[in-house]
């Protein structure tokens, strides 16, 4: 009697002691995972507040194939293709982490260093080609424009050659906002690079922490393709 009652409290305890997460996944991931949708809050905020305010002054509003039209080495206006090419660069920055994560979970350490640089060049091209765009954005076009009787250049926090101010702030803040989570990103990923090449998660017996990585950096990447659909395309 006391035997099969020891038996059956044992069989209880494994699955309410608290040992083990009721997702099937480990706790780093899952506050991971709660980081990410606490995240996707503020961003979903900077843009619903963008579009009621372009909404309200739409008479007014810039066009964003008006003002994003330079390309390096390119004369003339190429309305948004440079922030396509950083778009592309995003994602397939996207992909090489998909390799990564991949090639951790086959415990692959030389695949995974490889493709982890790849990603880290790829996080290190958008963000420069985002203070490319960000210093024309500020100098604005040759000549300047008139506006409201005021010769402007560029743009800033108060005013902007393009149109309303708003604009102008929105950018800086939901496309800096993004930048500093992509320069998070590459942060993070070179420091489990480091970690890989030291051979920690070999010694762990799992790369999970590469796979934590890889969710943050596909969440950068999916919010930066809704920050180009509803700031510069529609």
């Amino acid at each position: 009697m006391m035997s099969s009652e020891t038996s059956l409290k044992k069989e209880n305890s494994s699955d309410w002691d608290g040992g083990r997460s009721p997702f099937a996944m480990s706790w780093g991931k899952m506050y991971m995972w709660l980081f990410l949708v606490s995240d996707a809050f503020t961003f979903s905020s900077l843009i619903l507040a963008y579009g009621a305010m372009r909404h309200r002054f739409s008479s007014v509003w810039p066009d964003a194939n008006d003002v994003f039209t330079h390309f390096p080495f390119l004369h003339g206006h190429i309305p948004l293709a440079y922030v396509g090419l950083m778009t592309f660069i995003l994602i397939m920055s996207s992909v090489t982490m998909v390799l990564a994560v991949d090639a951790g979970h086959r415990m692959n350490r030389k695949s995974a260093i490889m493709w982890m640089v790849f990603t880290i060049i790829g996080g290190f091209m958008f963000l420069g080609s985002q203070a490319w765009e960000w210093y024309h954005f500020i100098t604005g076009t040759e000549g300047g424009k008139m506006v409201d009787g005021v010769m402007m250049h560029g743009a800033n926090l108060t005013r902007n050659e393009y149109g309303h101010p708003l604009f102008a702030d929105f950018f800086f803040f939901i496309t800096g906002f993004h930048g500093f989570h992509v320069f998070s990103g590459v942060v993070i990923n070179i420091i489990i690079l480091i970690n890989v090449i030291n051979g920690v998660y070999d010694k762990r017996g799992h790369y999970e922490q590469v796979e934590k990585a890889g969710l943050y950096w596909h969440f950068v990447d999916l919010v930066w393709v809704f920050v180009f659909t509803f700031f510069y395309l529609v």
